[in-house]
């Protein structure tokens, strides 16, 4: 009986990063202009992002939901932003467990 739970353990254990989701080219906005970049994230610019960065960034979903980034996530933007010559149209691939509101960035890049 101990080695069927055991076995059961496991294998719940090594399923958890399969939980993961993935989000490919999404729109990445800071968390202070999130609700008015809304209706046009696409035409929030790097510079604000950069100005902005200290509250923090989010993925608009394709179903119009802000997720905002854990601490990693919002560490590993800003340097993305620092590394990009991009001025808008700013767009990234996710991956990480949701939590609410919150993402638990595990992976990050621009697109």
């Amino acid at each position: 009986m101990r080695k069927k739970l055991l076995v059961i353990m496991l294998v719940g254990l090594f399923s958890l990063p399969l939980l993961a989701e993935e989000w490919k080219n999404a729109a990445v906005v800071d968390v202070q202009c999130s609700a008015k970049a809304k209706a046009n994230p696409d035409a929030h610019t790097r510079q604000c992002a950069m100005g902005c960065a200290k509250s923090g960034f989010g993925i608009f979903t394709s179903d119009g939901k802000f997720l905002k980034f854990d601490a990693k996530g919002n560490a590993a933007m800003v340097e993305a932003l620092k590394k990009t010559e991009k001025t808008d149209h700013l767009r990234v691939n996710v991956k990480g467990d949701v939590s609410g509101d919150m993402i638990k960035v595990e992976s990050l890049s621009l697109s």
